[in-house]
C-alpha cells in the first residue's frame, strides 16, 4: 500500500478562549512554513498539517505527539483564558481516495491539497469550539441547579446578597461569552470567497452536527438567561424589603418622638 493511502492520525483540540494569529505568525515565520488565511494560521510540513485558528482552537493532521506538545507550548504562550481542561477529539484519515467522507470518524480524503484540509478543518474547529461552550453552560447550569429547586421546595433562595450578586457575575460572564463568540458557529467567511471549498466544510460540520448542537445550545442558554433573571429579580424584593423596613422604622421612629414630645 503506498505510504499516503497508509492510515494517519487527525486530532482537534481547544485550548483557550484567544489566540494572538499576528504574534504567533511572526513567530514561526521563521522556522516553519506558514499561511495566513481568514484569521486562521495554516502550517504545512511534509504532509503534515496543523491549522490554528483564533477563537482558541487546533485541529492537527499527521502530526506527532512532540511536535503537537511543542505547538501547543508556543500556541499557550499567545492565549487569552485557557481552559482548566482541553477540549480534544480524535479521528483519524487516509489521502487520495476516489471521494471524501466520513465513517465513525474515519476521514477519507480525494486530495492531499491543503485548502482542502483547512476547509474540512474548519467544521472540526468549530464542533470542538462548540463542545468548550457546551461544558461551560452544562457546568453552570449543574452548579446552579439548587436554586430553583430550594426556591420551589422553600419559596426563597437560602443565599446571602453577596453570594446572589457573585453568582449572577458567574452567570453572566457564562452567556456573554458564548454569546459574543456565537457567530463562530456559522459559516465561515472564507467560503463566500472559496465557495468551491465549501463542501468540505459542510462534510465535517454535518457529520459533528454542529448546526443541531448549536440549536441545542441555545436552548441551554436561554435556561442560563432564566436563571439569572430570576436571581435579578430576588435581589429587587430584597432590596425593596430592606427599604421598607428601614421606611417603616422611620416612621416608627417620628411616631415614637412625637409621643415622647407629647408626654413631656
Amino acid at each position: 500500500m503506498p505510504t499516503n493511502k497508509s492510515i494517519k492520525q487527525c486530532v482537534a483540540y481547544c485550548l483557550a478562549q484567544r489566540f494572538d494569529i499576528s504574534a504567533l505568525a511572526k513567530q514561526l515565520s521563521d522556522s516553519a512554513l506558514i499561511r495566513l488565511i481568514k484569521g486562521a494560521l495554516l502550517i504545512e510540513d511534509n504532509q503534515s498539517w496543523s491549522v490554528v485558528f483564533a477563537y482558541g482552537a487546533v485541529v492537527h493532521w499527521n502530526v506527532s505527539s512532540e511536535q503537537q506538545i511543542k505547538l501547543h507550548h508556543l500556541l499557550l504562550d499567545h492565549a487569552e483564558n485557557i481552559l482548566a481542561a482541553a477540549e480534544e477529539d480524535h479521528f483519524t484519515f487516509i489521502l487520495d481516495c476516489p471521494i471524501t467522507r466520513i465513517i465513525e470518524d474515519h476521514l477519507e480524503i480525494e486530495s492531499s491539497d491543503p485548502i482542502v484540509i483547512f476547509s474540512l478543518s474548519q467544521g472540526m474547529a468549530q464542533s470542538i469550539k462548540l463542545a468548550s461552550f457546551e461544558t461551560n453552560a452544562i457546568t453552570t447550569i449543574n452548579n446552579t441547579s439548587y436554586i430553583p429547586k430550594s426556591l420551589a421546595k422553600t419559596g426563597k433562595i437560602n443565599l446571602s446578597r453577596h453570594q446572589i450578586a457573585k453568582i449572577r457575575g458567574q452567570l453572566f460572564l457564562t452567556k456573554s461569552d458564548i454569546i459574543l463568540n456565537y457567530d463562530l458557529l456559522d459559516t465561515p467567511d472564507f467560503f463566500w470567497e472559496y465557495p468551491e471549498y465549501e463542501v468540505f466544510y459542510g462534510i465535517t460540520a454535518k457529520y459533528l452536527e454542529v448546526s443541531p448542537r448549536t440549536d441545542v445550545l441555545s436552548k441551554k442558554l436561554e435556561t442560563i438567561r432564566e436563571l439569572f433573571e430570576m436571581l435579578a429579580d430576588e435581589q429587587k424584593h430584597r432590596h425593596s424589603s430592606i427599604l421598607e423596613w428601614i421606611i417603616i422604622w422611620l416612621i416608627a421612629f417620628e411616631i415614637g418622638m412625637a409621643i415622647v414630645d407629647k408626654v413631656l
